[in-house]
């Protein structure tokens, strides 16, 4: 039986003609695809933020697309409606410009007194409707003459105006608001050459009459 020395500890065999170090246990060293793993995770970082990127680039390339799709979607829709609402007023002013010569009539018929019974009913109910489309009549004696609404079949001069004036109505204008289906046809007059204007001979006077009445 054998006994052990205290204080000694058992050693390992160590073969003969062997270095200390070789008693001692050797780690293994890594290998290659282990030693290659960290740089091969850096590249498919890379890659994986190259694809993110070019993703990003063709999100932003495709919603500008869509906002300009949109943009002209929508001026499309706006160039349609107004086309339409152009079409609709020219051809409504189209139909009214055919039934002027009966609304020409109508009023001839009132001015001599002949819109009684029936053709009253008749007439009323055709202004009505033409009323509703959107016509509306103008033209008045007494106010300026402007060619842009006017046109003049007559001329002569008066002694009583300040400016060419419409004197009288030949056949009244019509519009669809701020379109002109037809201008008013009137007679106009000018102030007389080398007259003075009534307003300012009324003037004169007035201050003739106060002159003459005040005291010295």
């Amino acid at each position: 039986m054998t006994e052990e020395t205290p204080g000694f500890e058992e050693k390992p065999d160590v073969p003969s003609g062997a270095t200390p170090d070789d008693a001692e246990p050797k780690v293994a060293a890594p290998s290659e695809e282990e030693a290659a793993a960290p740089a091969g995770d850096t590249d498919r970082t890379v890659g994986l933020t190259a694809e993110l990127d070019q993703a990003r680039t063709a999100l932003s390339e495709r919603t500008a697309d869509l906002q300009r799709l949109q943009a002209e979607y929508q001026n499309y829709r706006r160039r349609v409606e107004r086309d339409r609402v152009t079409v609709k007023e020219i051809a409504v002013a189209n139909l009214l410009s055919e039934l002027l010569p009966v609304l020409d009539d109508v009023g001839r018929a009132r001015e001599h007194g002949e819109l009684v019974g029936g053709f009253k009913s008749v007439a009323e109910s055709l202004e009505t409707v033409v009323a509703k489309l959107g016509l509306q009549q103008f033209g008045k004696e007494g106010e300026p003459f402007d060619p842009t609404i006017h046109e003049a079949l007559m001329h002569s001069y008066a002694p009583d105006v300040t400016e060419t004036t419409c004197v009288a109505i030949l056949q009244p204008g019509y519009r669809i608001g701020e379109r002109t289906i037809r201008p008013a046809r009137v007679a106009v007059a000018e102030p007389q050459p080398g007259a003075t204007p009534a307003a300012a001979k009324e003037e004169k006077t007035d201050d003739e009459e106060s002159g003459g009445t005040e005291e010295v």
